[in-house]
């Protein structure tokens, strides 16, 4: 009976400051301190389950825009049993979220659902025991023009190599459940994107691409190290297809998937994705839609009561993202930036 006098208050300062952290992190709370956003868990405890959804920031943003908290925030609904893991390479710089000019609107709205979690990304930890550390560290990141691009590529490799899962960009919106374990999207005919793919842990695809990765690395050529790479090598294995019908095929016990998957509107096209649609397309043979932010060099953006494509899907993928930073903010300044 003493024993349990004893470790009962223990036990109700632990249920207290766990509730209480988590209350800090909801949005709009009553308690909103200025904590840093850590979970009590490790990112290799999680990663290690195989079975994680991946995105990367590879530059030095401290706060995701409403366009990645639409990917995390679909995703995290599309797969509810499955981790979603946000790893920022700013995070790693700054040692937290909290910054004098963030609001922390986004992190606290990520950080309330269960199944996300938020780390900082340590590259030269990441590419430990791969092909890639040994290129890492001779590389001059200052010397390449596009290397918040090669960063990523290379990390995107790594990371499902070593523990397997799936990778998605962050401008890719889950719509419905990818029924392929280890899987590429065809950008277009005999094309592959890199923008999405999953495999499981130690899949030797992956290690190859990474050999492949450093062998032949020209960063001077846009989408070498990326969907160039992820094309040259599943062609080794067989012919890639002009797809004709709504199927996907089988390569090397690989699921290469229908452009249709993720890329029912192509890049020449993106703008419609901002336009109002008369009939608008039901996606139905889609499990994702990539928004090629990458072309949006105009900074297109999502406006409240516009009827774009955009918007519908962002109501209805992304609600909470919707209400809380769009609304939010066309409220403060009349408008929504990414």
């Amino acid at each position: 009976m003493q024993k349990w006098i004893y470790t009962l208050p223990f036990l109700l300062f632990i249920f207290t400051f766990s509730f209480l952290y988590k209350v800090t992190l909801q949005p709009n709370c009553f308690l909103c301190l200025p904590l840093p956003f850590k979970w009590p868990v490790s990112t290799e405890g999680i990663l290690s389950q195989g079975k994680a959804i991946v995105f990367l920031e590879t530059s030095n943003h401290s706060e995701p825009p409403p366009l990645v908290s639409c990917a995390i925030e679909s995703a995290s609904k599309i797969y509810p049993d499955r981790p979603v893991i946000f790893l920022m390479k700013g995070l790693g710089i700054n040692n937290t979220v909290y910054d004098q000019n963030s609001s922390q609107e986004a992190f606290s709205l990520l950080s309330a659902m269960k199944n996300v979690y938020i780390f900082p990304l340590y590259m030269e930890r990441l590419l430990q025991d791969t092909p890639l550390l040994q290129w890492y560290l001779q590389v001059d990141p200052d010397k390449e023009q596009h290397w918040i691009h090669i960063s990523s590529d290379a990390c995107r490799l790594a990371i499902i190599w070593k523990y397997g899962g799936t990778y998605m960009d962050t401008d890719i919106i889950s719509i419905r459940p990818i029924p392929s374990k280890n899987f590429l999207a065809a950008q277009s005919s005999k094309y592959s994107s890199n923008g999405i793919f999953g495999f499981q842990r130690h899949n030797k695809f992956v290690w190859d691409c990474m050999e492949d990765f450093v062998y032949n690395f020209n960063g001077k050529i846009w989408g070498q190290q990326g969907p160039g790479l992820i094309t040259r090598m599943l062609a080794k294995f067989c012919q890639l297809p002009e797809f004709h019908k709504m199927e996907d095929i089988m390569c090397n016990n690989i699921s290469f998937l229908h452009p249709h998957r993720f890329y029912p509107i192509p890049y020449l096209a993106w703008k419609t994705y901002y336009q109002v649609w008369e009939n608008p397309p039901n996606f139905n043979d889609s499990y994702g839609l990539h928004l090629w932010n990458y072309m949006n060099s105009e900074g297109k953006n999502v406006v409240q009561g516009s009827n774009t494509l955009v918007e519908n899907i962002f109501k209805v993928h992304c609600p909470s993202t919707y209400e809380i930073l769009i609304k939010s903010d066309l409220e403060k300044d009349g408008q929504t930036q990414y």
